[in-house]
């Protein structure tokens, strides 16, 4: 792929954005979001750990994971780890920010994959961008990109849903929003919930839309079941489905125009409605790409 070339002088790293910054003597310090293996621990990247080892403080969404983690990797976490997560972003954030206003190097990490991204973080980016701190990132494994690029679908454009909703009726009120969604799509789901999930897609987006279920991405066990939602719904009935899930859907087909006396009925539930003619014509040829001129002159010539 070409890109466009760079203006910008090349720079040591202590002049880059989010590079080696000074702190103490008053000067403040920087938060540092740090993306950690999604699996593999061989895909922790030599900055993570530099990082890990000498910051003055980590926070970690599951402080029993990060041990575990560290220990793998072979390094010890020198500084202060705070447990930091859903459940106590809001208690927590303003005394890390204070930290990091004093001068401290805080680390962000989560159990998997970049903080804030479908994971505790935003909180605290949201924080620091408003008192002027500076925040940077480690990047590194993310299971969304992973499972795009995995999926054999469009990688152009995308977009990434997070979970669905787990009751029904908002699920399908969600998918309902996504149904003209032309970008290839990313969920994530948990695996027995899988199944129903699959089938809310199939309902809506229909049996032959392209997906893939992405399992267990970078571990021993990894697997991509690639088809038709038809076939990825029998898949998941017929099979007990274990281990981290990322679900990748094509986005929906341009609609074909058709032909202007096909879309007369729309026209006409409309305008018994209340719409007005030249109103109700307009909405409809928006929504199915034919000619305004030609479905006007079809709803007359039909009366």
């Amino acid at each position: 792929m070409d890109h466009e070339p760079s203006t910008s002088p090349d720079l040591p790293v202590s002049d880059l954005p989010g590079g080696d910054l000074p702190v103490g003597d008053g000067a403040p310090g920087r938060i540092v979001l740090a993306a950690t293996p999604i699996g593999n621990t061989g895909d922790a990247s030599a900055r993570l750990l530099e990082l890990l080892t000498t910051a003055d403080i980590v926070a970690a969404e599951d402080t029993r994971r990060l041990h575990r983690l560290v220990q793998n990797l072979g390094i010890t976490v020198a500084g202060r780890i705070i447990s930091y997560h859903e459940h106590n972003e809001a208690a927590k954030t303003a005394d890390l920010l204070e930290q990091v206003r004093a001068g401290k190097t805080l680390v962000m990490v989560t159990d998997a994959g970049m903080p804030s991204v479908s994971d505790p973080g935003f909180r605290l980016v949201e924080g620091a961008v408003a008192a002027g701190l500076t925040v940077t990132a480690a990047p590194g494994p993310s299971a969304v990109l992973t499972a795009l690029a995995l999926s054999g679908l469009p990688t152009d454009r995308f977009c990434f849903e997070g979970f669905l909703p787990r009751k029904a009726g908002e699920r399908t009120s969600r998918l309902a929003d996504l149904d003209a969604e032309r970008r290839t799509m990313v969920f994530f789901e948990a695996p027995h919930r899988l199944e129903p999930m699959l089938r809310a897609l199939h309902d809506r987006f229909g049996a032959d839309r392209r997906a893939a279920v992405c399992r267990e991405l970078t571990k021993t066990y990894e697997q991509v079941i690639r088809g038709t939602l038809r076939e990825l719904l029998e898949w998941a009935e017929s099979n007990e489905v274990r281990g981290e899930i990322a679900v990748v859907v094509g986005g929906a087909p341009e609609r074909e125009p058709g032909r202007p006396e096909d879309h007369v009925a729309a026209v006409n539930r409309l305008i018994a409605q209340g719409v007005r003619l030249k109103e109700a014509v307009a909405a409809v040829a928006e929504d199915t790409k034919v000619s305004k001129r030609e479905l006007y002159s079809a709803v007359l010539a039909a009366r």
